[in-house]
């Protein structure tokens, strides 16, 4: 067992206490009169099925499904004595020994112009653009019948626009469906119009995935009105669901141009997603444990590679040498 001291156990309680407070209203909520306010106010709930496994059977034939994710893992210290490596997959459900990898790295060491905030900036940007990579290749590699990313579609035309727009042309042009799957949502689309309502003297602004937990049934998903969503003006569509068992919800983005498929989409979603799991399409799950990059996969890389005398005075931190 572990020996807590009462301070810290008091300032627990008191988190407790403090979160108590800020939801009491929202937890006491009645899921009647939620439900149709989020059928008013922000889209109508549909029961989504699942596909049959013949209609499943048919996406082979139009060329598969491909997941894409990126992964990141970082060796050394603090700033700028560190190197990041990059990693992005994208793999078909068609052609499982295909797997098309993308690799970057980024360290401070070298180009020492940007600073910490630019620094932050790249990062993401480099992440983001290989898994962009990815997807690019596995269109002309592997011809699928639409390409899922991990994320939001948005995070790509934020982050990395040039290779994003690339992207979603090549998909328009030679009609490949393009979703993205939002695993943790981070918008307040409700949480906005909860505070709108006058009539629910409601002050603070709460998160989608806080307001939607356990409020949908396993299939329902809520198609967002374009005019509440702020992504319309981005040029994407959204939906939230529940695709699991799990009380939680995942979101769903589409391209403006493809708005016809999302409720195809959303189905499909929910078909190769495990009742019991998270929330999280099967192949999205694979694709990430496959480009995870473990701590020992970056040192034994670097110690392959990189001069020891560079690795040790830049890349292993002072904690790291105590393990060596």
């Amino acid at each position: 067992m572990y020996n807590i001291n009462k301070e810290l156990e008091n300032k627990v309680k008191y988190i407790n206490e403090i979160l108590e407070n800020k939801y009491k209203g929202l937890l006491s909520m009645d899921k009647d009169f939620f439900r149709n306010f989020l059928k008013e106010n922000i889209g109508p709930i549909k029961k989504i099925e699942k596909f049959t496994k013949d209609e499943l059977n048919s996406y082979l034939e139009k060329g598969g499904i491909v997941a894409v994710d990126g992964s990141s893992n970082k060796m050394g210290g603090a700033y700028p004595h560190f190197i990041e490596i990059y990693q992005g997959l994208a793999k078909s459900t068609l052609y499982n020994a295909k797997p098309i990898y993308k690799a970057d790295f980024y360290t401070p060491l070298y180009d020492e112009r940007n600073t910490e905030e630019e620094e932050t900036s790249i990062r993401r940007e480099k992440l983001s653009t290989i898994e962009i990579e990815a997807a690019l290749e596995s269109i002309e590699e592997l011809a699928p019948y639409a390409i899922i990313m991990d994320g939001s579609l948005i995070r790509y035309d934020i982050e990395s626009y040039n290779s994003w727009i690339e992207l979603r042309t090549k998909c328009e042009e030679k009609g490949i469906i393009l979703i993205g799957v939002i695993k943790d949502i981070k918008t307040n689309v409700i949480g906005e119009a909860l505070k709108r309502d006058k009539s629910l003297e409601i002050e603070e602004i709460f998160y989608d995935r806080e307001l939607l937990y356990g409020k949908l049934q396993y299939g329902e998903a809520i198609f967002i009105y374009e005019d509440i969503s702020k992504k319309t003006k981005e040029g994407f569509y959204s939906l939230f669901m529940r695709s699991s068992k799990a009380p939680t919800v995942i979101g769903m983005d589409i391209l403006d141009s493809q708005k016809e498929y999302l409720e195809e989409m959303a189905r499909l979603v929910l078909t190769l997603t495990p009742e019991d799991s998270r929330g999280v399409p099967l192949w999205i799950d694979i694709v990430d444990a496959e480009v995870k990059i473990p701590d020992k996969m970056i040192r034994g890389l670097l110690e392959s590679y990189i001069n020891r005398e560079i690795l040790e005075m830049f890349f292993i931190s002072e904690r790291d040498k105590r393990t060596l």
